[in-house]
């Protein structure tokens, strides 16, 4: 069963309703001995990562997330979570995988926030990413990307540069889309997820 971490920063109805559509099983994890009931996690989150952070600590999840050894997905700021740091707040973040979270403002000369469908293309043959194309679309809401790296990206994304769209490091598994709004594709995503062990 899939436990999604409810630490007040995630937009935990769209997910939740995304995951009754697919019949996948899921509880919610408000404390940290509730982690281990469940066979894999969900970190969702919207909003400001260092706020996000904040309520994480505050829930006292943050201390045991980066030790768990069964898969972990985060979504959205959920994945921003997982690297080292966020230029939103200037703040320090799980520091899971060794990446850092930017603002595109300055950096493009796009619109910010990135808002609709984008083209996803894989890398590094992710298993969240079976059965989906290879340049799948998906839909993203966010200010903030996580640089690339050829090492941690599982997907990339050009949005006036090329950025992680998708994460892997170990059991770690990052989107920066949001797979419950992102239809067919983004609901093979979250089965493949809840197929992990």
């Amino acid at each position: 069963m899939t436990g999604i971490i409810n630490y007040g920063a995630g937009n935990i109805f769209s997910l939740t309703a995304a995951l009754d559509r697919l019949g996948i099983r899921y509880g919610m994890v408000n404390k940290a001995d509730e982690l281990a009931t469940y066979d894999r996690i969900i970190i969702p989150g919207v909003g400001h990562a260092g706020a996000a952070m904040q309520k994480l600590q505050a829930s006292g999840l943050a201390a045991h997330v980066g030790q768990l050894t069964k898969p972990v997905l985060g979504i959205c700021v959920g994945m921003q979570l997982l690297t080292a740091y966020s230029e939103e707040g200037n703040s320090p973040l799980l520091d899971i995988i060794p990446l850092k979270t930017l603002h595109f403002e300055d950096r493009i000369d796009e619109k910010v926030p990135h808002v609709g469908w984008n083209r996803v293309f894989q890398e590094n043959n992710c298993p969240i990413f079976d059965n989906i194309a290879k340049d799948a679309y998906f839909y993203f809401v966010h200010a903030y990307f996580i640089e690339y790296n050829t090492t941690f990206t599982a997907a990339f994304t050009q949005y006036g540069l090329k950025f992680s769209a998708a994460l892997q490091d170990r059991n770690f598994y990052g989107v920066q889309f949001h797979p419950e709004k992102s239809g067919a594709a983004g609901e093979q995503l979250l089965l493949n997820f809840s197929n992990l062990f």
